[in-house]
Parts: structure tokens; sequence; C-alpha cells
């Protein structure tokens, strides 16, 4: 017969058998839809997209408060090099590997499919007691929190909210960093590439990456930032054109790999490889045990993939200082707080296309002037580069209350069930929860959640015995509502 936690690991396995990257929910959403019709619940959309599960108190609990359980239906799609993973059409292979989930070279998906999955547990078999649920699932937070942003209030009645997006068993988060992203757009000038140039792709990867918020900190290499590197030397040194550059895939999680094409004239080849490899050597060094598959590629083109245009020399240097000076990783830590970061960036994506070069900057802070600085200083260097910059997605911090009401239950149900007490923080990632309560004041929220290890990566993956232990988490606190 299978145990509660087999059947959450069921639910999330069907859940990930539907494409879900950001942006592209429908799908999922309407499997969820079918699901509350399945089960005679009710459910409403907003027009973004956001949907509720409303369900009914189990008898005992008439008289409780709603509690909105939530989490949101879409993931970061992120895959190793060498996968074919086609993310708008295959399924996430869900491999129970000991005591851990994971997927095949892929993103996993847990975060955030695992908090549907636990949802519709509780709200659809049964064994759980609970006062009236709302589960209130949103689209499209990895890109921004844009559903949370765009929320209709009228969605929810409840004023007390689990947020199921933490990654810590044993950790109730009641505050997050608030953030915002920099979209800086340059104008390319192209020239003819000619026919005398070898064309190379010159490539950064096997880095490690990782959250922009949860990782930020540690010591991980950004691929963009070391290509900017690079070539910046190489145009200095080598008769070298740039054709283009392009890096990184998520706002939200540290670039991992990072390409390059350029050309060079005939018979500088062998100069090209021998300061790659110095360089390569340069940055084992500087990164340690930190990165030890960080690896700096170089191959040639065939002459059918060769561009027929490179980016002009001034214009390439312009780039490329922009890129060089742009800031990342932890601005400040917090005075307050020992040891958490305060403010930070993420020199996420490069991207050129259409003759004009993009990247997105992506920027956090528990301090909403702090945050309004450090994107002040982004700015301030792409217009000294003479690039346009555009501010996107913005959400508020959330502010913690050590006072919270909500709160005291929870310890007091988590000590009870497990015999400890649980730790409380606030995290620099970003969560729905600033957003939502900025939207429903007077709203209780908590955020918990199984432990997930190195999310926004391929190295993603759940730790199976913590579903378990937020199955009892969940059964307890709920119950805690009782009349």
């Amino acid at each position: 017969m299978p145990t509660p936690t087999d059947t959450v690991i069921d639910i999330f396995t069907q859940i990930n058998a539907i494409p879900r990257c950001s942006k592209n929910e429908a799908a999922v959403g309407r499997w969820l839809a079918a699901w509350a019709d399945q089960h005679q619940l009710e459910r409403a959309t907003d027009a973004a997209g956001n949907l509720v599960i409303r369900v009914p108190a189990t008898p005992g609990f008439e008289q409780a408060p709603v509690i909105v359980l939530q989490g949101h239906m879409d993931m970061v799609c992120e895959k190793a090099p060498d996968s074919d993973h086609d993310f708008d059409r295959d399924p996430i292979r869900v491999v129970r590997d000991g005591d851990w989930l994971r997927a095949e070279r892929t993103t996993l998906g847990a975060d955030n499919g695992i908090a549907l999955a636990l949802a519709l547990f509780v709200a659809g078999y049964g064994s759980i007691a609970h006062p009236p649920l709302e589960l209130l699932f949103t689209v499209d937070e990895e890109s921004g929190l844009i559903g949370a942003s765009q929320l209709d209030p009228a969605l929810i009645s409840g004023k007390v909210l689990i947020n199921i997006d933490s990654e810590d068993d044993h950790i109730v988060t009641i505050g997050c960093a608030g953030g915002e992203e920099i979209r800086i757009r340059m104008g390319l000038a192209y020239e003819p590439a000619g026919e005398a140039r070898q064309f190379h792709a010159i490539t950064v990867g096997g880095l490690r990456g990782g959250h922009s918020g949860i990782d930020i900190h540690k010591p991980r290499a950004n691929a963009n930032r070391i290509l900017g590197r690079v070539l910046g030397r190489l145009v200095a040194e080598l008769d070298l054109r740039v054709a283009s550059l392009n890096g990184g895939s998520a706002h939200n999680a540290i670039p991992r790999d990072a390409r390059a094409v350029v050309g060079l004239p005939a018979g500088k080849e062998a100069g090209l490889q021998e300061r790659l490899a110095r360089f390569q050597a340069v940055c084992a060094e500087e990164n340690g045990a930190s990165e030890p598959h960080l690896a700096i590629g170089c191959e040639p083109l065939a002459a059918a993939d060769a561009p027929d245009a490179v980016i002009a020399p001034a214009s390439a240097a312009r780039a490329l200082a922009l890129l060089n000076a742009l800031p990342h990783g932890v601005q400040s830590m917090s005075a307050t707080v020992e040891g958490l970061v305060e403010t930070s960036c993420n020199l996420a994506i490069l991207t050129t296309a259409e003759e004009r070069f993009d990247i997105i900057s992506s920027q956090r802070s528990l301090s909403m002037t702090r945050l309004e600085e450090i994107n002040d200083r982004v700015r301030a260097v792409a217009a000294l580069a003479g690039a346009e910059a555009t501010r996107m997605n913005h959400h508020p911090s959330w502010p913690p209350d050590p006072e919270s009401a909500l709160l005291a239950r929870c310890r007091s149900v988590y000590t009870l069930a497990f015999g400890e007490a649980p730790v409380v923080e606030v995290i620099h990632a970003g969560l729905e929860c600033g957003l939502i309560g900025a939207k429903v004041p007077g709203m209780e929220m908590i955020s918990i959640g199984p432990t997930l290890r190195h999310p926004h990566s391929p190295d993603e993956k759940l730790f199976i015995p913590s579903i378990g232990k937020m199955l009892k988490l969940l059964e307890a606190l709920l119950g805690s509502y009782r009349e």
C-alpha cells in the first residue's frame, strides 16, 4: 500500500509530465482545474492565470479561519549542455536516487511543483483534517513574481497564508528580499566579416551555477563575467573580431554557460589557444575547489556556420567595457542579521541579436532604499556606455514580523511534533509573500517547505524523507485550528 509520501511523489510526477517553464503554465493550469473538477471543488482564475481551488473544512473545523496554501506553477528550465531535453515538449523524468529525487540532466521542478503536490494531497486524500482551504497556485513566479504582482486579491478570502516555497524542512521563513531586473540594451554597428578570418566558438562552461538569491554569497563563478574578461584581453592582444555574445538563461540563476563567436586572421589560431590555456589556468587558480569543472573551450566553426558580419571594433569595445564594468555578486551584508546578504546583483543573461546587445541584470535587497541604490548604479554604468536601461519586474521585500500569531502557532506545533524548535529566518531570495501581503492587508504569512538542494540548476534534488516531515507539520499546523 502506498505511503502518503509515495502518493505525493506520484502527484508530483504527474505534474512533471506537463511542460511548465515560466510563461508556459496554461497546460498545468488546465490539469489543476480538471483535478478540482474531478474532486468536485470550486475553483476560480484571475486574468493573469492564477488559480484558486476552494476546499471545504473537514468536520470540526467549520468555524476555523480560511487558510491559504500557496505555491507557483512554473519552474526554472535549466539543463546540462549535453542534454537534448526539449522543455516545450518533453516531460521531466523524475529519478529516485536513494533518499533523493532528481532529474536527468535538467532541473527537477520541485521548485515549486512539490508545493502543488503537497497542497493537492492535503485537500484531496482525506487523511489530514483541516480548516477551509484556498489552494492558491500562481503563474510566472520565476520570471520575476509576475503572477503574484498581477494577482486579483478578490480571488482569495483567507488572511492566513502558508507559502510552500522554502527549501529546508527545519526552517520557517518570515521575510525575504525585494528585487528588480534591469534590461540594458546597446545598439551594435556591424561590418563585413571578410574572407580571411577564421571563426571559432569560445565557450565557458562546467560551472555550478545556482539560485541567485540562495547561492549568491557562495564561491560560484559567473560564466558571463568570465567570458567578458577573457574577450576583453583577447581583443586587446589579437586582431580579433566578435560576432556574437550569449550567456545565461534565467534572471534568477547564476550563469553556468556562456558562448562567443569570434573571428581572427588566419595563422593566429595558435596564439588564441595559448592565451585561452593561460586564462584557464588563471581561472582555475582563482576559483580553486569551488569550480572544479570550469572549462574554457575553443572550437573552429565550419565555413557554413561562419557569420557574414562581425561587430565593428569600436562597438565591440564599448559592449565589452559595459559587460566588464557591471557589478555582480554580494554588494553588502545585513547590519542586523549576522551572515545574511542584504544586497546583491546577478549578471544574469547576455544576448546579441538584431544588431543589439542585451544584458539582464537582477538586483535584490532586504532594504528597498538599498535596492534603489544598486539599481541606480547599474543604470549609471549603462548610461556611461551609451546604453538604454529599462526597469522590469519590481517586487517589494517581505518585512519580517517576529511577533506574528501564525509564527507562534507554527513554532509551538513544530516543537511538539519534532521535539525541537524550528529555525526562524529571513532569506535573501524572493518569495511571493511580499506581493501577496501588499495586496491583502492584514495577511499573516510564513513560508515552509521540504528540503531541496541546488534549485535553478540541473543538480536540483529533493530529500524524500522531508516530504513526510512536511506532511506531518502541515497536519499539526492545520489541526491546531480545531474548534
